[in-house]
């Protein structure tokens, strides 16, 4: 094939050009800011709280409790620490699982250094949390859980309703990192026990730098960013207003598309996971098999490097990773690879496939005759895979 092949949306998607289009008059027709009080800028705030509106019904959520960021990293930071410092005076115990986010994980390890515990639960080969060792890990002092919805890597959804019926139960804030999820599975706050919830737009056909923390009424979170009155004066600075307009647009069009679209990402999904388990040997799916999103394939294959198979996949016009992109250039396994009991030496041959509706069939089959062909190549020039097969 001679065109690109993207197989890396999990990294982040292509803006959808209905999208784009809906964002061109907020750069040079309606360019007001959002926060003054004549015709201009009255029209670039109408243009913001239909997007909030359209996020809010997303979600079963109401319009105030959307609040828009840069992005899933800031949302992350911001629910972690304005939560942590606004119920320090009820404790200073926060759960997290293994396999969350570096947005999470690294502002966890930031919290710990300013007094904060964390206790980081396990999770079983699959990627799943024990809803059991989350019961016992909360005590009186837990102030906070955050289990993402979705593993960026692996795909595996976690059981988030019990998890809320869990944090709900005990009186604690619920945090979900559903950057992956979002727009892709349905999330109802309300059915879901939700209190926080962080989402980012470019992982949803929509424009980068532009994300958005949900906060249930009632719950105490400071502000993040000071400086003015913009967001309810819980995040300062002036609205990104073509990004939000960007956001809500390709919001609406993944919730409108979401089954058909669902559908067909299944369809690409399982085909690769078939033909890969029948036709590559020495390989393992990462992730549950069933409750996992419908775009993600992940797979180890023994005796090969991840970086070498993405540098070749690349000359043949395939993007892909081997794990999250904001980790790209680590010498270190994925830690998620790690926490589901890999041992090093196989989670170093990674290989993460992450579909779109774009795709097609002959596209997947493409794909699989490329990564056999590497994966043999790469096999040859292995002393390890030498000494396994001799000892056959």
């Amino acid at each position: 094939m001679d065109k690109i092949i993207y197989l890396d949306n999990a990294a982040t998607t292509k803006t959808a050009p209905e999208v784009v289009e809906a964002m061109l008059p907020y750069f040079s027709n309606y360019y007001g800011n959002a926060s003054s009080i004549y015709q201009l800028g009255a029209e670039s705030k109408k243009a913001v709280t239909r997007s909030r509106e359209v996020i809010a019904r997303s979600l079963n959520a109401d319009v105030s409790e959307v609040y828009f960021t840069a992005g899933g990293s800031e949302s992350d930071n911001w629910a972690l620490i304005a939560a942590a410092e606004a119920y320090e005076a009820k404790g200073k115990h926060i759960i997290t699982s293994k396999i969350e986010h570096h947005a999470v994980l690294h502002t966890c390890q930031y919290l710990e250094k300013k007094g904060y515990e964390v206790t980081y639960i396990d999770v079983d080969e699959d990627g799943i949390i024990n809803l059991e060792e989350l019961k016992k890990a909360v005590r009186p002092d837990t102030i906070l859980i955050s289990i993402m919805f979705a593993n960026n890597e692996i795909g595996t959804i976690q059981p988030i309703k019990e998890i809320g019926e869990i944090a709900r139960e005990n009186g604690v804030i619920f945090h979900t990192d559903a950057v992956q999820a979002y727009g892709h599975v349905p999330i109802d706050v309300e059915a879901f026990h939700i209190d926080l919830l962080s989402a980012s737009g470019h992982k949803l056909n929509g424009p980068k730098g532009i994300g958005f923390l949900y906060i249930r009424k009632g719950i105490k979170v400071r502000s993040f960013i000071h400086g003015g009155a913009q967001e309810r004066s819980r995040r300062a600075g002036t609205e990104n207003v073509p990004g939000i307009v960007g956001l809500g647009a390709a919001v609406e069009r993944a919730f409108e598309s979401m089954p058909q679209r669902s559908q067909k990402e299944i369809e690409l999904r399982d085909h690769l996971i078939s033909r890969f388990e029948k036709e590559i040997p020495y390989c393992r799916l990462n992730g549950d098999r069933e409750r996992r999103l419908p775009n993600n394939v992940n797979f180890v294959f023994r005796f090969i490097e991840g970086e070498s198979m993405l540098i070749m996949l690349d000359g043949k016009g395939i993007c892909a990773s081997s794990g999250s992109a904001c980790t790209s250039g680590s010498l270190d396994p994925s830690h998620v690879l790690l926490a589901i009991g890999l041992p090093h030496e196989i989670a170093h041959g990674s290989l993460r496939l992450t579909v779109s509706e774009e795709n097609t069939l002959e596209e997947m089959d493409y794909v699989v005759d490329c990564v056999k062909e590497i994966v043999d190549r790469l096999r040859q020039m292995s002393p390890l895979y030498e000494d396994f097969v001799k000892n056959l």
